[in-house]
């Protein structure tokens, strides 16, 4: 079974940066997509970036593409999530995700996805 716990989240002042780093641990033979979501109050919970590990590829959502970079340290065993320009809609609970394929989830389809906690993320105008 595979954990993932992030770290990282806070408040910050709009148009700041905020670094989410998330340490995979376990069976991790099925992580050949990682990523992150965000979740708003009482909204369901939406893709921001994803990463491709065959070959490095990402994806990002409309909404924080040239803000946001997700990489990570494979020597870690970490992903990260960089924020840049942060915006008060940015503001939500940040979830770790990792799972077999990023098509899957590019096709909304989240079954085979593990999860992390998530991490608050809070953006003051």
């Amino acid at each position: 079974q595979v954990r993932l716990v992030e770290f990282g989240g806070g408040p910050v002042q709009s148009g700041g940066s905020l670094r989410l780093s998330c340490v995979v641990s376990g069976y991790t033979a099925n992580t050949a997509c990682m990523g992150w979501f965000r979740q708003y109050p009482g909204k369901d919970r939406e893709r921001v970036a994803l990463l491709y590990n065959d070959t490095g590829s990402s994806y990002y959502d409309d909404s924080v593409k040239g803000r946001f970079f997700i990489s990570q340290d494979s020597a870690q065993n970490t992903l990260y999530l960089q924020m840049n320009s942060l915006k008060p809609e940015d503001t939500a609970m940040y979830y770790c995700v990792v799972g077999s394929r990023c098509e899957l989830i590019l096709q909304y389809a989240y079954f085979d996805l593990a999860w992390g906690q998530g991490t608050q993320v809070t953006v003051s105008s």
